[in-house]
């Protein structure tokens, strides 16, 4: 059996590495070769689910591989590094699903000046229509605000949203002092 603190090194470190992961999939595989299962997260939900939840389920199969096999050894390393994957799915889906894109009916909104920022970033993502020339990959780490604007804006590559809804987001992004704070 593995040790607490040298387990809680391993949960924090897997945890940490799959913002890396997050970031090389959301970049270079979801807006790559696998686009025709992430499209259909730009564009308006039908019904509870759409294909984009699919990559939930990819990452919960290492993470419960890790977890059983880790189990059976004696909680080693294993198990502590598919907790810490857990733990990740678990931040995003609460970031990602309920915070930003609401999910679940909620009328909070963030008010600390980290989390204004990440729902920000990931709604810039949002505001081009093509898998290329978007900008924040990253789910919870992203630039500042003014920075992604500028790249957003001098890449052109993306289509950006017309609607009302994104037309105001990116309105809140003209007032980036305050939803940096």
């Amino acid at each position: 059996m593995m040790q607490f603190w040298p387990g809680i090194a391993y949960f924090l470190g897997a945890l940490a590495f799959m913002e890396g992961v997050a970031y090389v999939g959301h970049r270079w595989v979801m807006h790559g070769f696998m686009w025709n299962l992430h499209k259909s997260h730009h564009e308006p939900r039908q019904g509870r689910f759409e294909k984009n939840d699919w990559f939930a389920v990819m990452g919960a199969v290492p993470a419960i591989a890790l977890i059983v096999w880790g189990s059976l050894n004696g909680f080693n390393a294993a198990w502590w590094i598919g907790m810490g994957i857990t733990g990740y799915g678990a931040i995003y889906a609460g970031f990602h699903d309920i915070i930003v894109h609401r999910r679940l009916a909620h009328s909070w909104n963030p008010q600390g000046r980290y989390l204004k920022r990440i729902v920000q970033a990931h709604r810039l993502h949002h505001v081009v229509e093509t898998r290329d020339g978007t900008v924040s990959f990253g789910f919870l780490w992203a630039p500042p605000i003014r920075e992604l604007k500028a790249k957003l804006e001098a890449d052109g590559r993306g289509r950006i949203r017309a609607s009302a809804k994104m037309k105001a987001e990116m309105g809140m992004v003209e007032n980036a002092e305050h939803w940096a704070r």
